[in-house]
C-alpha cells in the first residue's frame, strides 16, 4: 500500500506553473498542506461530496490549465453521479486522484463500500470515463505524474493507500478569504 502524503508530493514534485490543484474534504486537504504552501491550491474544509463537481468546473472554467483533484475515497462517495457528467462533458485537463485506504478517517473510522465489494475504478470507468488507472506501488507514480500533466483526460486515477494516523497543520496563509483570495488571483494570472 502507498502511503497518502509522499505520494501527493511525488504527483506534485517539479510542479509545472500551469497545474491547479484542488483537495477534497478532509484528510486530503490536511494532505496537499503538507506537501507544500502554494496559491494554485484550493483545499476544501467543509464540503463534502463537493470537490470533484468544483474540479469539473474549473477545468472548465480554465481549459488552458491542468486541473488534479487529490480526493478520498469516502468523499468521492458521497457524489458519484459527477463521474458520469465528467465523462459526458468529457474536459481534456482535468484528472482525479482518489486516495482510497477503505476508510472514513474523519469520523472514527468507519469502513467505506470500497472495503466491502465497490470498486471505484470500475465505477469511473462504466460513467465511460476514458483513461482510469489502478495504482497500488510507489514504482508507478512518475508514470501517473506524467499523465497527469500531458494525458489527454478526463483522467481517474484511484491510488490505494495505507490508513494512518497524520498531523492536521494547515499553512498560517490558509485562513478561508486569503486562501480563496490567493487561488482566485492565481487562477487568474496568466499561466506559465
Amino acid at each position: 500500500m502507498l502511503r497518502r502524503r509522499p505520494s501527493i508530493a511525488a504527483l506534485l514534485e517539479d510542479r509545472p506553473p500551469e497545474l491547479l490543484a484542488v483537495s477534497g474534504l478532509g484528510s486530503c486537504t490536511w494532505d496537499l498542506c503538507a506537501a507544500g504552501d502554494d496559491a494554485r491550491n484550493f483545499c476544501f474544509v467543509g464540503a463534502m461530496g463537493q470537490a470533484a463537481p468544483f474540479a469539473l468546473g474549473l477545468a472548465m472554467a480554465q481549459p488552458e490549465r491542468r486541473v488534479v483533484l487529490f480526493t478520498g475515497d469516502g468523499e468521492l462517495l458521497m457524489s458519484l453521479g459527477v463521474l458520469a457528467t465528467i465523462a459526458t462533458r468529457a474536459p481534456r485537463n482535468l484528472a482525479l486522484v482518489v486516495l482510497d485506504n477503505e476508510s472514513y478517517v474523519e469520523t472514527g473510522g468507519q469502513p467505506t463500500a470500497t472495503a466491502g465489494p465497490t470498486d471505484l475504478a470500475a465505477i469511473a470507468r462504466g460513467a465511460g470515463i476514458p483513461d482510469v488507472r489502478s495504482v497500488t506501488a510507489s514504482s508507478a507514480l512518475p508514470e501517473l505524474r506524467a499523465a497527469l500533466r500531458a494525458a489527454e483526460g478526463p483522467l481517474f486515477a484511484v491510488l490505494k493507500v495505507a490508513v494512518e494516523e497524520l498531523p492536521l497543520t494547515l499553512p498560517h496563509s490558509l485562513d478561508g478569504v486569503t486562501a480563496i483570495n490567493r487561488f482566485r488571483d492565481a487562477v487568474l494570472s496568466p499561466a506559465g
